[in-house]
């Protein structure tokens, strides 16, 4: 009986003496003084504020040693450890395996696909389905799921430069390679310096049908071709972010996921570009100077990456935030760049191109569901 495991001194009834103590006890005491109040308690947990330290700190290593350096596409230097640090809060040789083999292997297919098909778009845009296919099904499986992640933001962001004749391909390729890299080291020194207090409980897996699995794979490979031929037969080359947006919305797998996941995009990247612009207008002139550049980058850092733990959601508000400023910065600031105008355009067009994006993942979401063979109609069920 549950009262058997009480202590003695509940189950028998208190003397008199004691009786008196109790009721004295029972009765409330003013406070020490009114002063003092009770600590609220932290949104953040032990692991989430480590984990908070590692992306902001992380990222801005990414950025000053890429601003040191002078090295071009400084995207890569800023947005890879954010994804390394904020999509993945773990960090192993099986995540390390997973990066850097994707890296090899988009210098490979950059390397033949736009060497050797740049001359014919049809083939080529054939190639990058298959491409993203692949992606997207590693994705859909789960165990490969990094591998399968940064290949779909990495070839997106690549093919998006790489695509055009006046671009030096080597360059870019050999940024993409040092960017992962350094990446690795900059994870590495951000779980050592800021480790975990408890260990992190994997996610629940989900038993998913092959008919899903396939409905997944094809609407993201879908919808990632199709806005890599927008991008270029629109000539949006200054449009980075407004890509990467509807590249990130992907990672949901699926409509209803990428519908909550871009209205949460939009609000990130709407807050990441009026940070922005307050911190230019606090800059002013002085954003030539690289201490005052990186103090204001630090500060927008932390808050987004605070958000981003809290929410806990993926590719949601804070790391919306994060990877605007990561572009803005990392990509365009420059002391004769007018952050402004870059902030406004890119917001618009991400907007755009977020409502393009979902309408055309409804389309395809409902074509899909017409074959047995690729319909997501069967909710998965968590083992």
């Amino acid at each position: 009986m549950f009262i058997n495991r009480l202590p003695a001194s509940f189950t028998k009834r208190p003397r008199a003496s004691s009786t008196k103590q109790l009721r004295a006890s029972s009765i409330k005491q003013p406070p020490a003084s009114s002063g003092q109040q009770q600590p609220k308690a932290s949104k953040l947990s032990d692991n989430g504020l480590r984990q908070c330290l590692r992306i902001a700190v992380g990222a801005w290593f990414g950025f000053l040693i890429s601003q040191l350096m002078h090295w071009n596409y400084g995207v890569f230097f800023t947005v890879f450890p954010m994804f390394l640090l904020g999509i993945i809060p773990v960090f192993n040789a099986h995540v390390v395996r997973q990066f850097l083999g994707n890296a090899c292997l988009n210098v490979v297919e950059i390397s033949l696909v736009v060497g050797l098909t740049q001359h014919l778009p049809v083939v080529m845009t054939g190639l990058v389905f298959l491409m993203f296919l692949g992606r997207f099904t590693l994705m859909a499986r789960g165990p490969l799921f990094v591998f399968g992640a940064n290949g779909v933001l990495t070839l997106s962001i690549m093919l998006h430069f790489a695509s055009y004749p006046d671009l030096d391909l080597f360059d870019l390729l050999a940024s993409n390679t040092v960017a992962s890299f350094l990446a690795v080291a900059i994870a590495a020194l951000m779980h050592w310096l800021f480790p975990d207090v408890t260990p992190r409980q994997p996610p629940p897996r989900q038993a998913k049908t092959a008919a899903l699995k396939r409905h997944q794979a094809l609407i993201g490979a879908l919808t990632a071709t199709l806005s890599f031929l927008v991008f270029q037969l629109l000539d949006l080359r200054d449009s980075l972010s407004a890509q990467m947006a509807t590249i990130l919305i992907l990672f949901a797998l699926g409509y209803h996921g990428a519908r909550m996941s871009a209205w949460r995009r939009a609000i990130g990247t709407l807050l990441g570009c009026n940070l922005a612009l307050v911190l230019q207008m606090v800059l002013f002139t002085k954003s030539d100077h690289l201490l005052l550049v990186l103090l204001a980058y630090a500060i927008g850092l932390l808050l987004f990456a605070r958000e981003h733990v809290i929410e806990n959601a993926g590719s949601g508000i804070g790391f919306g935030g994060l990877t605007t400023l990561g572009i803005l910065f990392g990509q365009y600031l420059r002391p004769d760049q007018d952050l402004v105008v870059d902030a406004v355009y890119r917001f618009s067009s991400m907007c755009v191109a977020l409502l393009a994006t979902l309408a055309v993942m409804a389309v395809l979401h409902r074509l899909l569901d017409l074959w047995p063979a690729v319909s997501s109609r069967e909710a998965p069920h968590t083992s």
